[in-house]
């Protein structure tokens, strides 16, 4: 592989000029074994490099602890593009946006109070530093361009003039970077704008813009902010993402080429954000907040050149034809294909377990006079349920909080007695009026729908805090974690279901698969809000209520010959329990 360097003009490689023709994947949202797949797709494409983020939250789980392993294996994932002939573009953060949980920062930072991220806090830099020394040892430096290997440019944080103007942290980003023996091209990507730009960027390094649309203008705006350094679009958003209650966002793809021909006629390099976008497995989604919170589905389709499932688009074809016409040479003919889809058809969840019988099987409670965030008793993501008991005598009064981040449902006694959501719906809910001598028992199931992934509301600690009874705080709280790992769903005790459920509940059955298993989507009619796990695999969250996505896709690799255990945990209530597996994905 070269080595990437530029003049006033161009990019050079080995000194000779260059395009950078990229395209966005991470491995962290694309099954390991469909790594190769993908990556060939992007090579036949007639692409030269592929850009990824690196997930901090997902490789440092707790603190101190990191993981490289299977779907996290980067140094691989690297190696897979090294293989094919394409260099790679690493955008490590250590914030990423991307739609992804807390942009990639790991949730136990918050419970830090004090600390101060993406800035020059101490506390925040020292955390910062020990990620980065984990993941360049797991790169090793042979893996950079400078040593032989395919990585040709490293991001200096990542657009950071969106959120702040803190230049000595820029500068200790890239301290650290050269304590990792990270001497390849090093730049900075941000909006087009001043403000923007001002704020993102070192003199000393190139920068980048990124923008969906205008090329000519937005080249412009970086010409004028850095003249005499080649143009590069460092996001090209040919697609976009998806909240719930949104409609499915969709481009056309003469309209994505067209705009990229321009680029490149302009003599720009550019990466397409996304080539491929692949799946918020998990929980991984990120949320924005602006007028309100809005929460990003489970797909990250993203509209892009490959579907979820990794097929070939008419965006594909359109800009491989582009390339071909731009560059003046034939790409050989497409050895790739679409994965095959199956539609393994209904499956009936036979057995069940209502929330407020099992959790004391999966989790153990932490008593608290006032109820917290999950980051403060050490939870990431996932649900908790806050019980308590309610003593008379005392008058009906109502339910009320502080902070409920993000979706509530409450039971007194046992039954439903309403649910709330996050600046969306709020039910209200009241104890009824006791006598001398009674109680009643409260349990609220709360669920982080994902932290805030981008703006000034990035602190977004999750849970209920400052409950009330009227104006009355009540006090004296178990609060049951429940991250929903494979070994929590594991310790469940079911019971025979033999319909719908009218509570939060696991609802578990078997797939029998008969040979090699083929990708399929889940289709959950009749069902409205939860989240499924396959074989232990958390697939994600569906939302049938909200929309737009309608379907869970269901990697091949997550299923086996024989029989395949599907858990579904469905929070508010379902008409049936029966759900199917089709071969044709619906994302609205």
């Amino acid at each position: 592989m070269g080595i990437i360097t530029y003049d006033n003009k161009n990019f050079l490689m080995d000194g000779k000029p260059y395009t950078i023709v990229s395209g966005a994947m991470h491995y962290f949202r694309i099954p390991r074994e469909y790594w190769t797949d993908r990556l060939t797709k992007l090579k036949e494409c007639g692409f030269n490099t592929v850009e990824t983020y690196t997930c901090w939250n997902l490789h440092e789980p707790k603190e101190g602890e990191f993981n490289f392993s299977g779907m996290l294996d980067l140094a691989a994932y690297i190696d897979e593009a090294a293989k094919l002939g394409l260099n790679v573009i690493l955008r490590p953060g250590p914030y990423i946006c991307a739609e992804w949980e807390f942009g990639g920062l790991p949730a136990w930072l918050l419970k830090y109070e004090n600390i101060a991220i993406r800035c020059m806090d101490p506390e925040y830099i020292s955390k910062v530093r020990r990620y980065y020394h984990a993941l360049f040892d797991h790169i090793t430096p042979a893996r950079l361009a400078t040593n032989g290997g395919n990585i040709i440019m490293v991001q200096i944080e990542n657009e950071y003039g969106s959120f702040g103007d803190d230049k000595e942290y820029l500068r200790e980003v890239v301290n650290i970077y050269r304590e990792c023996n990270v001497d390849v091209t090093l730049f900075t990507s941000d909006g087009a704008c001043w403000w923007m730009l001002g704020g993102g960027t070192l003199p000393e390094f190139l920068c980048v813009a990124n923008f969906g649309s205008r090329p000519e203008q937005n080249f412009a705006m970086l010409e004028k902010f850095r003249p005499n350094q080649p143009h590069m679009c460092g996001e090209y958003w040919c697609g976009w993402f998806d909240h719930w209650y949104e409609h499915h966002h969709v481009r056309e793809a003469e309209e994505l080429a067209g705009l990229f021909k321009e680029m490149l006629q302009s003599g720009a390099s550019l990466n397409f954000y996304m080539f491929h976008g692949g799946t918020n497995f998990g929980f991984m989604n990120g949320a924005n907040y602006y007028d309100q919170y809005q929460p990003t589905i489970t797909s990250y389709d993203y509209n892009a050149l490959l579907s979820e499932a990794g097929d070939l688009t008419p965006a594909y074809h359109a800009v491989r034809k582009v390339i071909e016409e731009y560059f003046g040479k034939k790409l050989p003919e497409l050895t790739v294909k679409n994965s095959e889809k199956a539609a393994y058809g209904k499956v009936t969840l036979t057995e069940k377990a209502f929330i407020l019988d099992t959790v004391s099987a999966i989790s153990d409670p932490v008593h608290t006079a006032a109820p917290k965030h999950q980051e403060q008793i050490g939870q990431n993501y996932g649900y908790t349920l806050y019980s308590t008991t309610i003593g008379g005598p005392r008058e009906e009064l109502s339910l009320h909080y502080q902070t409920m981040n993000d979706r509530a449902v409450v039971y007194i006694d046992g039954e439903k007695a309403g649910w709330m959501e996050r600046t969306r719906h709020h039910d209200e809910i009241k104890v009824r009026a006791l006598k001398p001598g009674e109680s009643v028992k409260m349990d609220i199931l709360l669920e982080n729908m994902g932290r805030i992934n981008y703006g000034p509301e990035m602190r977004d600690k999750k849970g209920m805090t400052g409950i009330r009874f009227g104006q009355q705080n009540h006090y004296g709280w178990d609060m049951y974690p429940m991250e929903m790992t494979a070994d929590q769903i594991a310790k469940i005790q079911y019971q025979p279901c033999d319909g719908g459920v009218t509570e939060s509940t696991f609802l578990k059955g078997t797939l029998n698969i008969e040979g090699e298993p083929h990708d399929t989507f889940i289709k959950l009619d009749g069902f409205h809000h939860g989240f499924v796990v396959v074989n232990g695999f958390n697939l994600g969250r569906y939302y049938l209520d909200a929309g737009p996505q309608k379907t869970l896709y269901c990697p091949a690799p997550m299923l086996k010959s024989g029989a395949n255990e599907i858990v579904v945990f469905e929070t508010d209530s379902s008409d049936t329990n029966v759900i199917e597996f089709v071969d044709v994905p619906d994302l609205g």
